[in-house]
């Protein structure tokens, strides 16, 4: 009897070419996955790669695209979220306008991952706008500085009073220093914008004590933006260090270990399809 994992291989890469992405040396594989106890709704912009710039994902799904070289462009997690059926709603974090699908950027305080994506592809997740959800970027398959960006840590638990965004009582976010006080210092500008000049406050030290490979403030650089070429991204929100991650590459399941990826595949027939494999493998194999 086949393993359950090259079982569960065979079937998921048997449901990725069928879902019809395809793959070229000019772009990247996205794999988004949601591995927060709650519902997460992703936004992405621009979005024309994305579903349009917004869906959601449920604790444990995941969702795979593609985006070409030459996207520049960023993700971020909104929570709190109620949309009806025609997809009209809103968000306690990391709103992006009365649409599931995001026309523009998401209103801060957010967690952000910003990509740009060329021969050499630039990475890195930004807390410069605040903070909502953790998040990292794990890069597969890739050649150079490929490290994973992001925040495991969850900043809500400690933030300061004064940064603390609050529904019902509960620290739903957690503001920058700029957003709260607007000043030179803190929003890196005016004779404090550039890199000698606009150092690390009190408040950006708290942020990079718990996200030590995010951005902090405006030129926290040498810790926090990343190259790497050749490249498949993993965006996890709620993840950890531990956990592994997977994606597809060259038409190849590949993992930096997790057995439990589940994906969103919107074509019910190939679900469907998908579910017929499972039961007749044992047959076949």
């Amino acid at each position: 009897m086949v393993p359950y994992l090259v079982l569960l291989q065979r079937v998921l890469l048997s449901l990725f070419l069928l879902s019809g992405i395809k793959f070229s040396e000019s772009s990247r594989i996205f794999t988004i996955i949601n591995h927060c106890k709650e519902t997460v709704w992703p936004g992405v912009f621009p979005g024309d790669n994305f579903n349009g710039g917004g869906f959601t994902l449920k604790s444990g799904q995941s969702m795979i695209f593609t985006a070409p070289v030459g996207f520049q462009g960023r993700i971020w997690g909104r929570t709190g979220c109620n949309f009806d059926k025609n997809g009209n709603g809103s968000c306690q974090t990391g709103d992006c306008g009365p649409s599931l699908k995001c026309s523009g950027t998401g209103k801060t305080p957010a967690s952000l991952a910003e990509f740009t994506l060329a021969s050499l592809d630039f990475y890195d997740v930004s807390l410069v706008d605040g903070f909502n959800v953790p998040m990292s970027v794990t890069p597969l398959n890739g050649k150079g500085n490929c490290s994973v960006a992001g925040c495991n840590g969850d900043l809500r638990q400690n933030c300061p009073s004064e940064l603390a965004v609050k529904n019902n009582g509960k620290v739903v976010a957690c503001r920058s220093a700029c957003d709260v006080f607007n000043t030179d210092e803190y929003c890196c500008r005016g004779n404090y914008g550039n890199p000698t000049t606009c150092q690390p406050t009190f408040y950006s030290k708290k942020f990079k004590e718990v996200c030590p490979t995010a951005y902090s403030y405006a030129y926290d650089d040498p810790t926090s933006i990343f190259t790497c070429s050749g490249i498949d991204y993993v965006i996890a929100f709620c993840t950890s260090r531990k956990q592994s991650v997977c994606t597809f590459h060259d038409h190849k399941l590949v993992c930096g270990g997790s057995s439990g990826l589940r994906s969103s595949i919107s074509n019910l027939w190939i679900i469907i399809l998908g579910l017929t494999l499972i039961t007749n493998l044992k047959i076949i194999f």
